[in-house]
Parts: C-alpha cells; sequence; structure tokens
C-alpha cells in the first residue's frame, strides 16, 4: 500500500537550523509524509518518509504508537524517516510542550498536532489501500555529477568542510561519493505504475530562504509523475551523506534545486524498463536498539556554552564551530544529566526532548532492516551518516540491492563520522554527538540484521 499526507507548517512557524530563529514566510512547494506499507504472509512493515530536517525521538515514538494503535503493525516494524530538507519545521521544541501540555500558542499547537497525524494517517490510508502488487528492484547510477565529497584533505594534514579546489592548500577530497541509486518499482499486476522508492546520498540543502520546500525530491517525483503517470507516489529515501553535499568543488557556482532533482529523476525513468521482479517477495523485518556512547558535557563546558549561545543570540560576533560546539554541549548537558546544569528551554530549540531528556551516558538507537524476497534490503540507521559507513553495509550485504536510508526514527546523534574522521576534525565531527566508534557499531549491527533476514536464522 501506498499514501501521501500533507503536513506543510502555516506561515509564522520557526523554520529548522542555522542557529538563529527564522519564520516562516510562505511555501515554494508543499511538505509531504509519504508511506508504504509490506503485508507478507507472516510479517507486515511500515515506512513513512517526512520532509522534514529530522526525526526527533519524540516524534518517532508518537507517530509509531499511533499508526500501530490503527494498523496493528508492531512499533518496531515501523519506521519514521526524514529527507533532511533545511527548509522544513523547527518543531522539537513546540513537541515537547505539546506532549507535556504546556503549549499556549494555538497555531504551534495545531501545527504539532498536524505534524504527528499526518505521517500516521499516511501509514493507516497505505495500510488500508494495500492490495497485490509486482515489485521491481535494481539500481542506476547517476551519471550527471551532482553529489560531492564535502570533506577535504589540507596541505598541513587538516580537513576542511566546503573547501573549492582552485584553493592550493587543498590535496584532495577526503573520501568518497556513493553514485548508486536504489530502486523499488511498485506496480499493479496489470503492469500499471503505483510507486517509486529511490535511495541516493545527497545532502538536502538546495534551497535556502523562508518559504517551506521539499527540495530536490520534489523535482524527482514531478520528472517521474511527467515520466511515468501522474498519480506516481514517488518515496526518496536519503542515503548516507553526512560528507556529501551538492556543491562541485571544481566550479564556484552550485548545481540548482530543479536541476539536481530533474537529473535523478531521469536516471531513475530511464533505469526503470530493466529492473528485476523480485523472487518470491515475502517480508522479513529485523530490529534491534544499540547504545551508542555520548560526548560528555562538564560543567565548566556547560557554562561557556551559555555564554556563547547567549552572545550569537544578541547578534555578537562568534566563531562558527564554537557557536556549533556550544549548542552541542548544552544539548548533550540535557540528555545525560537527571538534573542539567543549564536551563535547557531556555537555551535551546532543537535538541529538547522529552523522551531523552536525562538518560545518562548512551543513546539508544534502533537499526531496522525490512527485507523483501531474496534479493531487496532496506537498511534504516539514525542521525546523518558518513557515506563511507553506508558503502561498507551495502559491500557486506548479501541482497543484491541494498537500500541504506540515514535519518529514521532518531536525529539526536547528528552527524556520525566513520572512525578516521574523528582524526581529521572539522565541521561534521565538531557536530556529533556521539563518540569515536558509533559509525562502526551501527554497520557491524546492520550487517547482522542483514545475515539474519538472509538465512531466516534469529540471533
Amino acid at each position: 500500500g501506498l499514501a501521501g499526507t500533507d503536513i506543510t507548517p502555516p506561515v509564522g512557524f520557526p523554520m529548522a537550523v542555522y542557529y538563529h530563529e527564522r519564520l516562516a514566510e510562505g511555501a515554494i512547494d508543499p511538505l509531504k509524509a509519504r508511506a508504504i506499507v509490506f503485508r507478507g504472509s507472516t510479517e507486515q512493515a511500515a515506512w513513512v518518509v517526512c520532509d522534514l530536517i529530522g526525526i526527533s525521538t519524540d516524534l518517532g515514538r508518537a507517530v509509531r504508537q499511533r499508526a500501530f494503535e490503527k494498523t496493528g503493525i508492531p512499533v518496531s516494524n515501523i519506521v519514521v524517516s526524514a529527507t533532511h530538507s533545511h527548509t522544513a519545521p523547527d518543531y522539537t521544541k513546540e513537541l515537547v510542550r505539546y506532549l507535556d501540555k504546556t503549549n499556549r500558542d494555538p497555531l504551534r499547537a495545531g501545527y504539532i498536532e498536524k505534524l504527528i497525524n499526518g505521517p500516521a494517517d499516511a501509514i493507516v490510508a497505505a495500510f488500508k489501500n494495500a492490495d497485490t502488487v509486482i515489485l521491481e528492484s535494481g539500481s542506476a547510477r547517476q551519471q550527471t555529477p551532482v553529489s560531492f565529497n564535502r570533506r577535504f584533505v589540507m596541505r598541513d594534514g587538516s580537513v576542511k568542510t566546503w573547501m573549492n579546489l582552485k584553493n592550493p592548500d587543498v590535496v584532495r577530497a577526503a573520501g568518497p561519493i556513493d553514485p548508486e541509486i536504489g530502486l523499488l518499482a511498485i506496480r499493479t499486476p496489470q503492469g500499471a505504475p503505483r510507486g517509486i522508492i529511490s535511495n541516493f546520498a545527497l545532502h538536502l540543502d538546495t534551497v535556502g530562504g523562508t518559504k517551506w520546500s521539499a527540495d530536490y525530491p520534489y523535482f524527482i517525483e514531478q520528472s517521474l509523475r511527467k515520466g511515468i503517470g501522474a498519480d506516481v507516489i514517488s518515496l526518496f529515501g536519503t542515503g548516507c551523506c553526512g560528507d556529501i553535499n551538492h556543491s562541485d568543488p571544481t566550479r564556484a557556482e552550485r548545481n540548482k534545486v530543479d536541476f539536481i532533482g530533474n537529473a535523478i529523476g531521469d536516471t531513475v525513468s530511464g533505469r526503470l524498463s530493466s529492473l528485476t521482479k523480485l523472487d518470491g517477495p515475502d517480508v522479513t523485518v529485523k530490529s534491534r536498539v544499540v547504545q551508542l556512547p555520548l560526548q560528555d558535557a562538564t560543567r565548566d563546558e556547560v557554562a561557556k556554552a551559555i555564554t556563547i549561545v547567549d552572545a550569537a543570540a544578541r547578534k555578537e560576533k562568534v566563531e562558527f564551530l564554537e557557536h556549533v560546539t556550544a549548542y552541542k554541549k548544552l544539548m548533550l548537558d540535557h540528555w545525560r544529566h537527571r538534573e542539567p546544569f543549564a536551563n535547557s528551554e531556555e537555551h535551546m530549540t532543537w535538541g529538547l526532548s522529552r523522551s531523552l531528556a536525562g538518560i545518562g551516558d548512551a543513546l539508544p538507537v534502533e537499526v531496522t532492516v525490512i527485507a523483501v524476497g531474496r534479493d531487496l534490503a532496506i537498511v534504516y540507521l539514525p542521525g546523518e551518516v558518513f557515506v563511507e559507513l553506508g558503502l561498507a553495509i551495502k559491500q557486506a550485504s548479501p541482497y543484491r540491492t541494498t537500500m541504506v536510508v540515514e535519518l529514521s526514527n532518531c536525529v539526536e546523534t547528528i552527524y556520525i563520522p566513520n572512525r578516521a574522521a574523528y582524526a581529521g576534525g572539522s565541521y561534521e565531527v565538531t557536530n556529533s554527538t556521539t563518540l569515536p566508534g558509533s559509525g562502526e557499531l551501527l554497520v557491524e549491527t546492520a550487517v547482522s540484521l542483514l545475515r539474519e533476514a538472509a538465512s531466516g536464522k534469529s540471533p
């Protein structure tokens, strides 16, 4: 089953990221939640993709619980993912207030209700319209260059993000890209297209401004609808792209959002006729909770963080990475300590969490695998995962087509670099809340679950 719902916030709701409040002034295109439900002979699973910056643990739990109550699909078999659009709402503080019943702003409280119900309703609608289908899977290689590793090794041995190759101190890109687009086509028994799942590793931050936009996945769907059917639902799962963006380091100008989305859409459309029909497409779901070790936040670090964040709020000049570190320390203080050193709500918007407040020195995250037949598996990971980790999972997977989708069920890890990247440092390492080795732990867990699914064995 497939379905979609609208989750566009109202004008005046806060927009995500950039460490300062900006209120939306309108919409370029709508934000959606798109769901697919797999119903096999003994198991069923649901996946909903939302045009959001991330899925907070609070939001993931609320959506999954509502969907379970209305469909009976086990919570552990429901995945809520974000595309990572940067022109999406900053909702976490308002969500905590809503859950605590302390939200007195009717506009903001009303949107939070919509934000929870929208993805859950999409799952319910997909559950209700589920029918016998033909499933075809495979992959395509993105030939038109739209993705680039954004970390660079410098002549002094350091690693810096967002460089240009014209800089004489740049030696090389610090890592690879993943040019593969994983594909699953859903067709009626008569062959008519119902939906396309695509999975590609490219950061979503190509629009900017103060209007809502789903970023380039919107143009992927428009491209597919023009090419293969006006009612086709496009589910885009963001691949492991914590160190990947759209900025070509050989050029000054950046690729535009429509160019990126249409280029990917054209690649997908060109591959659909040669996908392989899944053999024996039953459904297997494997899920495991992993405890990722959190970095520390001492009393002195939190005191310094408050000074920096407050200075930034007064629009005083603050060094960017110092600001990133300060905000991260406030989040860690909020999660690690039952009695935080700071008044979290006074200094934070995103990062506030009802579920994780005082959780301790480890962050509980889920790794989930939905396998369909013997040839297709979809792996779901938390956070913004480095491309090297996604490639490692694909290389070790026993499935012919393996999609790896980041930002699922939990965004609070922020970036998840591979262990080697911690030695290089720079922005993504600065903006990670977990300790080195967390990414490798996710890879080990994912590969273990893939092997269990393929062998039909339990752990």
